[in-house]
């Protein structure tokens, strides 16, 4: 039958012009099939889909914890959970003026501190609120897993048959093509060049090159065409990640033994 992976690309504000956007694939053996995707417009769908039994596992594009020097220096639980049931307990806005309060009377380099995987994956810090504001992504997400009795391999025990893993589409892109763009949400800045560096992203999937270091054939439908958002692909991505982490379940799903339970870990072979 194989196992059920899904990869989710999220956003801190799902509509119907932007939803979240889910890949569900199937993993058997080494050979991971993209089956279908599904669009949700708001909060509800994703929260059903945490609620639903497994077994299945998932990859989520936002960061799942704040750095340890934020956590430790802001007087916050010094557990993920006990901090993401205090975060659940502030509303969106009393949260981001906490993290502008933080900011303002401290030097320059030292107002958004990156985890020690964002540095390994060259990811901003999940303090940033603006641009592209992960810091609300993890305001919407940590919120929602830490009340989902999910399992959180490194941060929170739960149902092993949900388990939850964090992804970043961005380090896998950047090692099958560099740092070349491949998507934007902003219409007027979206170029044909998007498309075909998703192309590209999507040809280096077939090579031996990533199989060597991924450990699996991706197999995608014959019609799947890119989007210059890149939200589609950036699922297929995240279940890329996850999928390989899953091969590594019996060690953890590979995450190496010095990732911080404080931070969380991003799930890619290239990180460890």
């Amino acid at each position: 039958m194989g196992h059920q992976i899904y990869g989710i690309d999220f956003t801190s504000a799902p509509r119907a012009g932007k939803p979240l956007r889910c890949a569900e694939c199937v993993l058997d053996g080494a050979r991971l099939t993209l089956v279908s995707f599904q669009a949700w417009p708001d909060f509800a769908g994703f929260e059903a889909f945490l609620a639903s039994p497994g077994p299945w596992v998932a990859g989520l594009d936002f960061p799942f914890g704040q750095s340890r020097i934020f956590v430790e220096n802001i007087g916050w639980p010094r557990d993920w959970a006990a901090y993401a049931r205090y975060v659940a307990t502030l509303e969106r806005t009393v949260f981001c003026e906490v993290l502008e309060r933080y900011k303002a009377d401290r030097l320059d380099g030292d107002r958004e501190h990156r985890r020690r995987v964002d540095v390994l994956a060259g990811a901003i810090s999940p303090q940033k609120l603006y641009g592209v504001p992960v810091g609300k992504m993890f305001y919407e997400g940590s919120r929602r897993l830490v009340a989902s009795g999910v399992h959180l391999p490194l941060l929170m025990p739960g149902d092993r048959e949900r388990v939850i893993l964090e992804a970043y589409p961005g380090v896998i892109a950047r090692f099958l093509i560099g740092r070349e763009s491949y998507k934007t949400d902003t219409r007027r800045k979206q170029k044909p060049s998007h498309i075909q560096a998703q192309r590209a992203i999507v040809s280096a999937l077939k090579t031996k090159r990533f199989s060597d270091v991924y450990g699996l054939e991706v197999c995608l439908p014959a019609d799947f065409e890119p989007e210059p958002s890149g939200d589609r692909l950036d699922a297929v991505l995240c279940a890329i990640q996850v999928a390989a982490a899953f091969l590594k379940r019996d060690t953890n799903f590979g995450i190496p033994d010095h990732a911080d339970p404080l931070e969380g870990w991003i799930c890619d072979p290239t990180l460890c």
